[in-house]
């Protein structure tokens, strides 16, 4: 299967980073998913098309909790990767195939106080949706 070297550049994250920890060779292994936005333009002047392009990342170990722990909605990264092809099995014994980005390295592009606002804000905002207690 062939490997295809990706880069997204200036991208903002689309949600919270979602971490899981799953079954390896050597026990538990962090496992997450995110999902990135890079905006595209094409042509100039009237012609000037924007668009966004998302891509669903998947990082693994360390660096899987090390996002899980210091990256949130909005925040703005670098991420450089591969594209693979995959091929299994679903439970009904069909064969899927698919492909999947996975993290190599990631940039984070916010500096300590943007990312501490960023998680002060997400926070009181799922804090303010809680229902009130009597």
């Amino acid at each position: 299967m062939a490997n295809v070297l990706i880069i997204q550049h200036h991208a903002h994250l689309a949600g919270a980073v979602k971490l899981e920890f799953v079954n390896g060779r050597e026990g538990k292994l962090a496992k997450a998913s995110l999902i990135a936005i890079s905006n595209q333009h094409r042509g100039s002047g009237e012609d000037r098309e924007e668009r966004a392009v998302s891509i669903r990342w998947t990082l693994w170990g360390k660096l899987a909790e090390h996002a899980a722990e210091y990256l949130g909605k909005g925040s703005h990264v670098n991420v450089i990767g591969r594209l693979h092809n995959t091929q299994y099995q679903d439970g009904e014994g069909r064969e899927v195939h698919g492909m999947e980005f996975t993290v190599e390295d990631i940039d984070y592009l916010d500096s300590k106080a943007e990312s501490e606002a960023r998680r002060s804000r997400h926070t009181n905002d799922s804090q303010g949706c809680q229902p009130a207690t009597a």
